[in-house]
């Protein structure tokens, strides 16, 4: 009997062994095929839309600039898009890893339905991964004439055992994911940072909220987001959702009536016209919002087959290191998953060894919502603060109003990704400051050289490093770690990660001494 046990032990190690060895020189071959027909961005025009006759003349004040605004509210940031969708009449082209089957997730998809009914072309292209078990929602909209949905390096399985069978199988692949986010209207007006779509990016969450941070943009830096949506839509890595599942029209017809009714309930009624009142929406509409315009801003994103290429010239991750070792003053980094390896702990260490006042954001352990990652950066937290690396680490109950819920959530997590350099130099998108943006999944963001931006970006640093929004992070005379609670008079140094239970903590510490650090 002990034989036998052992026998199909052995068996099954070896099967899956080979299994995961093979997916290294097959994944590719195993990808469900792009079967969709090609298609690029619709041109542009003078009149046609609503969009084309508001901008046009505005651009054409502003000769070969962009014009940009930062959206780190959550209401305003869902009303970007919301308003973009009704206003639009030529094309709706939407890029995300998170697509959430949530109130705000069914709202959006309500306002690209009735944009679809209107005649406008809606491309939509998802990451398969961040979309769970939405198909029948992902189906439902696929119906449409004018819809059309494709998912990313997805699964040939969609449910049960044989996707996990898959994804052994696939485990080279599906590790790399598409996380770029970005929502472009009419293809004038594109909206790119660091916001999925779901409640808890729009401030509708009930147990707790993200701080981010989204740049609307209108002209010509909007022709990259075009550009590098194209590019994804196009690539072999995106598959119909209709090559890979079926419903009936019963469940397609019963999810669209979900959506519809949705869009009318109280809970929907609550937040738009929570949104209605925000003042960046009156100023919208009265035309009084104030963009900052610029020729220095582009729109940039690694390949959509990232994996492939040993070439890592076009890697979104050499452009934001070159920019950050060639800082002369400052260097503000803000990462909620924040995991640097022994060379990006040396590199910032270096610069603030020559100088560079150099400060990174990040979550404490409590506001970490995937502790795994925590366990990563504290490997190299003391390494930073001997260095001369000032820290901040965001707090799980923050006290400013931008970590308040319009349904009553108190609980904060920073998600917010962005670089300002020498005050002027800046990012703003989907990159985290680890392994897994580095080298595995695509990653999207603006970037831009200018002062008034600079600036823009540098008050919302100095928002997330406010006491009621961060710890200060610091080695005591003894050399212990210690968080500095700035709301007390006075400050109290605490010496446990603050608000974390005694499970995070060793499950953090036991993460640190993993080898895992390449999937962080």
């Amino acid at each position: 009997m002990k034989k036998r046990v052992k026998k199909i032990v052995g068996w099954s190690l070896f099967t899956l062994l080979v299994m995961a060895v093979s997916s290294i020189f097959v994944a590719d071959h195993l990808l469900p095929p792009a079967s969709g027909v090609p298609s690029h961005v619709l041109p542009l025009a003078d009149d046609a839309t609503a969009l084309d006759r508001e901008l046009v003349p505005l651009l054409a004040r502003h000769d070969g600039k962009t014009g940009a605004i930062m959206l780190p509210d959550g209401v305003d940031a869902y009303a970007a898009r919301a308003i973009s969708a009704r206003q639009a009449g030529r094309s709706l082209d939407l890029q995300y890893y998170i697509w959430h089957d949530d109130l705000t997730g069914r709202m959006l998809a309500h306002e690209a339905w009735m944009a679809a009914e209107r005649g406008v072309r809606v491309r939509i292209l998802l990451d398969d991964m961040g979309i769970g078990k939405m198909d029948d929602t992902l189906l439902a909209m696929d119906s449409h004439a004018n819809i059309e949905l494709r998912v990313y390096n997805p699964f040939r399985n969609r449910t049960g055992v044989m996707r996990l069978l898959e994804m052994v199988q696939r485990a080279w692949g599906v590790n790399h994911r598409m996380h770029n986010k970005a929502w472009i209207a009419d293809g004038r007006v594109a909206v790119v940072g660091g916001r999925n779509i779901g409640v808890e990016y729009f401030s509708a969450a009930e147990e707790f909220n993200f701080h981010d941070l989204d740049m609307v943009l209108f002209g010509p830096a909007v022709a990259d987001a075009n550009a590098i949506f194209d590019d994804f839509w196009n690539s072999e890595a995106a598959v119909p959702i209709e090559a890979l599942n079926r419903k009936s029209k019963s469940t397609i017809r019963a999810v669209l009536a979900q959506i519809q009714e949705e869009s009318r309930s109280d809970e929907a009624q609550r937040y738009l016209e929570a949104m209605e009142l925000s003042p960046s929406v009156r100023g919208y509409f009265s035309q009084g919002l104030t963009p900052i315009w610029s020729e220095h801003i582009r729109i940039l994103s690694d390949p959509p087959i990232k994996w492939r290429g040993d070439d890592r010239e076009d890697w979104l991750v050499e452009r934001l290191v070159g920019d950050i070792v060639d800082a002369e003053r400052s260097a503000l980094l803000i990462s909620p998953y924040f995991v640097p390896g022994v060379q990006g702990t040396s590199g910032l260490v270096h610069l603030a060894q020559r100088g560079v006042h150099v400060a990174v954001v990040t979550n404490s352990l409590a506001a970490n919502d995937v502790v795994a990652v925590h366990g990563g950066y504290v490997r190299y937290r003391t390494t930073l603060l001997e260095g001369g690396v000032h820290l901040f680490e965001a707090r799980s109950r923050a006290e400013a109003k931008a970590a308040s819920s319009l349904f009553g959530s108190s609980g904060a997590s920073l998600h917010t990704k962005a670089i300002l350099v020498d005050g002027r130099r800046g990012f703003v998108g989907s990159f985290n400051l680890d392994p897994r943006s580095a080298n595995l999944n695509t990653e999207m963001g603006v970037l831009f050289d200018d002062p008034a931006l600079g600036a823009a970006l540098f008050e919302e640093y100095r928002h997330l490093t406010a006491p009621g929004m961060s710890y200060w992070v610091y080695l005591n005379s003894d050399g212990d770690t210690r968080w500095l609670d700035r709301t007390e008079d006075p400050p109290a140094p605490l010496k446990l990660e603050p608000d974390s239970t005694r499970l995070q903590r060793v499950s953090a510490n036991v993460v640190r001494w993993l080898p895992v650090e390449s999937q962080l």
